[in-house]
């Protein structure tokens, strides 16, 4: 009887170890930010690359028509809590707020230089947006009786104004970070999008500096494509009966992105490379192009496999 409890026993514990190491196996296999994930043995050779994506350029005006941007829709997606998980950077480990979002799409803020003093000049700073610009109003009350009618007394005694947030045309630029697979089992090339970063270019903010909005995954991003038909559309201007969903605009790669890094042990974007080494802006652009072709013919060599 005793033998017969210990092998049950035995057999259980071989059971639960055998699902254990599966679920284990499954973790290590598998990557958890994929969409369609490539377990890692049938992976014959992977890189990892980032692209900077201009909305505004010919190719890619589908995914920023007039009222149908995709950096708007993203955003509006955040406000309205659909879109829940904001990452501070590419590793996709640490998330930001929701407040710290909007904080983000603050352009600038408004204030008033100085409160009512008959013996001092009085200024109020205000922002104020027309015909899809920001524009800055300053107003001059000198010589205004403090509490005469029709002054603006009541507005203007504030320590800070409201802010006006970015313009959704200054949400213009877009970083992908995809992993680019081949498979040994079905012999062929995969671009798997891991994530996707919105950012505002230095062009249009007041620091000339990249603001970035934040890290969403793929994943996240083309669930909320398909939940939102409607708005999540590309536009095709040379046909409409064949627009599409975001999320098969992405799957069918009709966008065009330069690569400015590819992974490697010290982390440099291309430029960052060429900087070192005291080469001039335009080799740094041409080795961009560069990257590009030897990747295509690294794709082209792996077809013998």
């Amino acid at each position: 009887m005793k033998k017969v409890i210990l092998s049950i026993f035995l057999s259980a514990s071989c059971v639960a170890g055998a699902v254990a190491q599966e679920v284990q196996d499954l973790e290590v296999q598998y990557n958890p930010n994929s969409l369609n994930p490539i377990p890692l043995y049938e992976q014959h050779y992977k890189v990892r690359v980032w692209r900077n994506i201009d909305l505004k350029e010919k190719q890619n005006k589908g995914f920023f028509a007039k009222n149908g941007e995709l950096s708007k829709l993203i955003s509006d997606a955040v406000k309205s809590g659909e879109l829940a998980d904001i990452y501070a950077n590419d590793s996709l480990t640490t998330k930001i707020s929701k407040e710290d979002f909007l904080g983000r799409l603050v352009a600038e803020q408004a204030a008033v230089y100085d409160q009512w003093d008959p013996n001092r000049d009085w200024y109020t700073d205000d922002l104020t947006t027309y015909n899809g610009k920001n524009y800055r109003a300053l107003r001059d009350n000198r010589g205004v009786t403090p509490g005469a009618e029709g002054t603006d007394e009541d507005w203007a005694v504030t320590s800070q104004g409201s802010g006006i947030e970015y313009q959704v045309a200054d949400m213009s630029n877009v970083h992908m970070m995809e992993d680019i697979i081949f498979d040994r089992r079905r012999s062929r090339l995969y671009y798997d999008i891991q994530a996707v970063e919105i950012i505002i270019p230095g062009a249009k903010t007041n620091t000339n500096i990249d603001v970035s909005l934040g890290w969403f995954k793929y994943k996240d991003l083309e669930k909320l494509f398909r939940n939102n038909i409607p708005k999540a559309v590309w536009f095709n201007w040379q046909n409409t009966a064949q627009n599409k969903n975001f999320a098969d605009a992405f799957l069918l790669r009709l966008f065009h992105g330069t690569i400015y890094k590819v992974q490697n042990p010290d982390d440099e974007t291309i430029d960052d490379v060429y900087r070192a080494n005291g080469r001039p802006y335009r080799e740094g652009v041409w080795a961009r192009e560069w990257t590009e072709v030897q990747l295509m013919e690294k794709e082209h060599n792996l077809w013998e496999f």
